[in-house]
């Protein structure tokens, strides 16, 4: 029998107090009904002895402290979940907002999941294709990985995030029914919200990703269910239907900074740049929901999109995601502005389970080699006009004039490539070693002589030089 509490103590920003409750549970959900009769859901977030604070998923304007009533669930936030969940667009909270109608439950389940015996876990193997040559050649995205983009504002990355979507497939052509994509927004503006919506639907790749969209304008508390409600749904489809399940979430900066308005409303002491200490273990709880575990055959790979605040990658929201990553994705303002897309930064970015998730078997045997070498040339290039912005390039010698046009054919042709360009992965490799090939023989001191022999002959090179 469930108890009905009359009043409430206080009512703070989203949150609201009652006095006198017992058995109450944390993360429990509430029904909140008001004077005129309508209802709101409220989530326990925090206790002290018998007072019981709430946040209130729709706002608390327009609430009386006399005259609403309190029913605890005796339950934790929960969400309808099937199949038919792809194609289908919802809010922050996991309604749908897309008109057609409510999802018909193959089960519910707890949006704050559960947790995951580390020992089931299964190191991630096998790659997941973007067609962007950038990523797949150098910064490869394994299945199973959390691989964050860090990005700026103004800069490019829901462009990229779409072209991801659209574009994303795993490498092994007999399970693509298998992959699907589960989108997550966040405080993200109507524009880009419609943006996001329209692209995946003239692409036709709606009907392969489930949309969790929450506005700028809605309520900061459904903000922070978003990437809950996206996590469980990909976690049902990943392991209970035995699906690859590829997570975009952005903007986790706006996720940030809702949870620290949250913070402070609730009167806790500020941490590191007025964030809540527990920032961390928060963005753990999220980012560790992705993996491989033993007992299914699907998986959840994530790439989260975050905002760096004046392009500071010491702040602490990419800070601390470097930590509990395995990469990142890094944008350049100067590339972008130089008209390249996508403006990818080559000497920040990495993948650190790409070494296990390339070569031969996985995506051509010269692979490692091939990113070896770009990497190693084009920090050279940064050397040479480190040197020429000194002396001048006229003063260089011939070995930094041949860096600084590889690193100029590099950027025009490797790293900048069409929206709608689907690169596969041979097309990619092969344009590396054409690049390459514009660089004396000498140089290539990352490749063994045997695939030099094979591979390196200048005349590949003419088409960039001609």
């Amino acid at each position: 029998m469930s108890i009905q509490y009359l009043g409430l103590k206080d009512v703070n920003g989203p949150l609201i107090a009652l006095e006198g409750v017992k058995g109450a549970a944390y993360d429990e959900i509430a029904t909140i009904r008001l004077e005129d009769g309508t209802e709101r859901t409220g989530r326990v977030v925090q206790m002290e002895g018998d007072k019981v604070i709430l946040q209130v998923f729709e706002g608390t304007k327009g609430i009386s402290l006399k005259n609403t009533k309190t029913i605890f669930s005796g339950r934790p936030l929960e969400m309808p979940l099937a199949k038919e969940m792809l194609g289908r667009v919802f809010n922050g909270a996991g309604k749908p907002i897309d008109g057609l109608g409510p999802v018909f439950p193959e089960k519910t389940a707890d949006v704050n999941g559960q947790a995951l015996n580390p020992v089931a876990r299964q190191y991630p193997r096998n790659y997941i294709h973007t067609g962007i040559s950038s990523i797949d050649a150098l910064m490869t995205l394994i299945r199973g990985q959390k691989l964050p983009i860090f990005s700026g504002s103004g800069l490019s990355h829901n462009k990229l995030a779409v072209q991801i979507v659209k574009q994303a497939r795993i490498a092994d052509e007999n399970s693509t029914n298998d992959f699907a994509i589960v989108f997550a927004a966040m405080g993200v503006q109507n524009d880009v919200a419609d943006y996001f919506r329209r692209s995946y639907e003239e692409n036709g790749a709606s009907e392969r990703v489930a949309m969790f969209l929450n506005l700028s304008s809605d309520p900061i508390i459904e903000r922070l269910l978003t990437p809950l409600c996206a996590l469980t749904t990909a976690e049902y489809l990943a392991y209970e239907k035995n699906m690859h399940i590829l997570v975009i979430m952005t903007d986790m900066t706006s996720y940030a900074e809702a949870l620290r308005e949250f913070s402070s409303s609730k009167g806790e002491i500020p941490g590191r740049k007025g964030y809540p200490g527990y920032l961390y273990s928060n963005l753990a709880s999220l980012y560790e929901r992705a993996g491989v575990i033993e007992g299914s055959t699907g998986s959840v790979t994530q790439i989260p999109i975050l905002t760096m605040p004046n392009d500071d990658i010491t702040h602490p929201i990419p800070d601390l995601t470097a930590y509990i990553t395995e990469g990142q994705i890094v944008f350049d303002r100067d590339l972008e502005q130089r008209g390249i897309y996508p403006a990818l930064s080559v000497l920040l970015s990495l993948s650190r389970l790409m070494k296990d998730g390339i070569g031969e078997g996985y995506t051509r045997a010269d692979h490692s080699a091939v990113a070896n070498q770009l990497f190693a040339a084009y920090a050279k290039v940064q050397d040479a006009r480190s040197l020429a912005s000194v002396i001048g390039e006229d003063e260089l010698s011939d070995i930094d004039r041949s860096y600084m046009r590889f690193g100029q054919l590099f950027e025009d042709n490797f790293l900048n490539q069409g929206f709608d360009e689907n690169r596969s992965m041979d097309e990619t490799l092969d344009l590396g070693w054409d690049l390459l090939c514009a660089l004396p023989r000498s140089e290539l001191d990352r490749i063994d002589d045997k695939l030099l022999d094979e591979k390196y002959d200048p005349e590949r090179a003419s088409r960039f030089l001609s």
